[in-house]
């Protein structure tokens, strides 16, 4: 209870006085739709004249697919950090997956799925629910033509209506699930057959066609009156404007189909410039969002283009900027730093390979359409996401594409706040560097940012050496929510114990450190960058914190300075968080560092009275932890440095990379 309180006053002081009205507003509506005022039980009757065009095409080989849809109808299913747990089939879709607590079937949009006690883990809750498992069946029959698979569909969605009655239930508290269940839908629509499946056949699939299509109507009725807006307004606005415009697209069945198309039309062209720089970073600080909203997009353009409703040039560009952004951030091995928050949410589970990269994909798909050889060198591969988006067409387009054999990618990226450093980048001996002096996050609330300025992360030969832990945890398990999105999770310094921003809840930022670039330079002398964050000026005797990276020639020696400007004493904490594949030795000052390919001693600052350790697996307090995958954690080595500092300092961490190759 005291909880819930702290956190909507803190939710208070992040809003303006126009958000305090729309939420005054949007919670009378809530509670005239608890009394059914506004609500429409009974959709309007829908046109059958026309529907729109499919634009999804087959990948090569049907046996994974086959596979995946033989496992969904056993009754099995991953969800998150469950492996092939037993759902039944059908599942019990109100019930959490992970803590078995069944959320009660009360009026959705005033029911506090934030209560652990209530929902349980309300993201593997709703995981399930956003319906990818039907588009997966889908995909089996459009592959077999089996009729075990198509029926499948058909038996979960009767069953998640019933269990899941409109506007009723935690599956109906979040616009962006209902978004998000649609474009499954969609999905599963145009794979069925679309109006001409075999499930629509007789008076039984009449029966049921109608039954899916008010559904479709509701939940269409639904997002267009509960978009988020506001401090809200980021990927969440995205994700229910993409939901919406797919359905409007797909099933222009009403009057109002019209006018959700021009409205979506308009606000995607408005927030895809608005929640993405023209340097092409995604305003979230979140570089697994970044993807999200990517793909969002690509789905926009490759379904408005299926029928005759183009995206702009500029949102074309804004999205071509998306995926250069992701190819010059990701290192030889295909792998991106874990910046910010991620869930591993897709829209589709188009590829059933093994060790799927969501990044390379995208790059794959955009090599095919926007012609780009060095988004084709990056990808690698044409791969069976890209092969159902953009059929044989695409993929002839991506063969045609001449073998790159270096890129030229952007190093700074200004707006967004990301510089890349290092040697031989994009090949087998790169040292790949990149520092953060972006924003926290975007808006008000800065949701899904990391208190991690002027935090570096290093790849040697494509093996992670220096990493950003990742997320694991979103709405529960407080202790670690806090820990990964903290200031010590990151490879920066820490004053006095603190954050450098203060957090307000799980998805809150009340006071946001501001970080600058000072200076970047990039010759033939190497590379030089530096940048401040005013973080620590709130402190009683305030703290400057400035950093300054220099990098050798060849990047066999890299030197990274950290200036306090201050006046008091201060605890002073600096973390490096290394990779768990890499061997780690602590040699008196010296972080001896061992990779497959490499070699590293990190000398640390020489000060009076310092300490230094290493932590794997500590919750006393929560240190040395990474999370590749969210709600999955292992430990890993993280260095600790320790000193109390009196006035200002220069503190002096120098990496010198010994192997012979480099």
């Amino acid at each position: 209870m005291l909880a819930n309180l702290s956190w909507k006053l803190n939710r208070l002081r992040a809003m303006g006085a126009p958000e305090v009205a729309h939420r005054v507003r949007d919670a009378v509506q809530q509670r005239l739709q608890a009394r059914g005022i506004g609500l429409v039980p009974v959709p309007p009757p829908a046109s059958l004249a026309r529907f729109g065009q499919p634009w999804l095409g087959l990948p090569s080989d049907p046996a994974p697919h086959l596979a995946a849809a033989e496992r969904i109808l056993a009754g099995r299913f991953d969800v998150f950090a469950l492996r092939d747990v037993e759902l039944g089939f059908p599942p019990e879709w109100n019930r959490d997956p992970k803590t078995g607590t069944v959320a009660p079937v009360s009026f959705g949009k005033t029911l506090n799925y934030r209560d652990e006690a209530v929902v349980g883990d309300i993201k593997c809750l709703w995981e399930p629910n956003r319906h990818l498992m039907i588009s997966d069946l889908a995909m089996a029959y459009r592959l077999s033509g089996e009729l075990k698979y198509a029926q499948g569909v058909q038996i979960l969605l009767e069953s998640w209506w019933r269990q899941c009655p409109y506007t009723l239930g935690p599956n109906w508290s979040s616009a962006l699930e209902l978004a998000l269940r649609l474009v499954s839908w969609s999905h599963a629509w145009n794979l069925l057959g679309g109006i001409d499946s075999v499930l629509f056949q007789g008076s039984g699939g009449q029966a049921f066609l109608q039954r899916w299509l008010a559904s479709i109507y509701q939940h269409c009725h639904f997002i267009a009156g509960h978009f988020s807006r506001h401090s809200s307004a980021n990927n969440h606005l995205f994700g229910e404007l993409t939901g919406l415009h797919v359905a409007a697209l797909t099933w222009p069945c009403w009057p109002d189909s019209a006018a959700w198309l021009a409205q979506t039309e308009r606000e995607l062209e408005q927030q895809a410039l608005l929640q993405n720089g023209a340097d092409g970073v995604n305003r979230e600080q979140a570089i697994y969002y970044q993807h999200t909203v990517a793909d969002e997009m690509l789905l926009c353009v490759l379904a408005g283009r299926a029928n005759g409703r183009p995206r702009s040039a500029a949102f074309l560009q804004r999205l071509e900027a998306m995926l250069e952004f992701i190819a010059a951030m990701m290192n030889v091995a295909g792998e991106v730093p874990m910046i910010g928050d991620a869930d591993d949410a897709q829209l589709a589970s188009w590829d059933k390979s093994p060790g799927v990269n969501v990044y390379r994909s995208l790059l794959a798909s955009g090599a095919a359409l926007f012609g780009r050889s060095d988004f084709k060198f990056k990808a690698g591969r044409f791969d069976d996401k890209s092969a159902w988006l953009l059929g044989e067409a695409g993929r002839q387009a991506f063969d045609a594409l001449p073998v790159a054999t270096q890129t030229r990618l952007p190093r700074s990226f200004a707006d967004g706040g990301y510089w890349i450093m290092g040697a031989n980048l994009d090949t087998p001996l790169e040292v790949r560097l990149i520092a953060d002096a972006g924003p926290l996050g975007y808006l008000g609330i800065a949701a899904h940012g990391h208190a991690d300025a002027l935090a570096l992360t290093l790849s040697v030969a494509g093996q992670a050496v220096l990493v950003d832990p990742g997320t694991y945890a979103y709405h529960t398990q407080k202790q670690w929510r806090d820990y990964f999105r903290g200031t010590s999770a990151h490879n920066t310094l820490r004053i006095d114990g603190r954050d450098q921003s203060e957090s307000g809840g799980n998805f809150l930022w009340l006071r946001k450190a501001r970080a600058q670039c000072l200076a970047w330079r990039d010759d033939s002398d190497g590379q030089f960058w530096s940048a401040s964050h005013d973080g620590y000026l709130a402190l009683p005797d305030p703290v400057l914190h400035r950093r300054e990276v220099s990098v050798a020639p060849g990047a066999r020696r890299i030197v990274v300075e950290d200036v306090l400007e201050c006046k008091g004493t201060h605890e002073v904490e600096l973390f490096w968080h290394i990779d768990p594949q890499c061997a780690v030795r602590l040699d008196g000052g010296v972080l001896h560092i061992r990779g497959k390919q490499c070699e590293i001693a990190m000398h640390l600052p020489d000060v009076p009275g310092a300490t230094m350790a290493l932590v794997r697996g500590g919750e006393q307090p929560v240190l040395g932890w990474i999370a590749h995958r969210f709600d999955e954690k292992q430990a890993a080595p993280t260095l600790v440095w320790r000193a109390r500092l009196d006035g200002g300092t220069k503190l002096r961490t120098t990496l010198h990379l010994m192997t012979s190759d480099l």
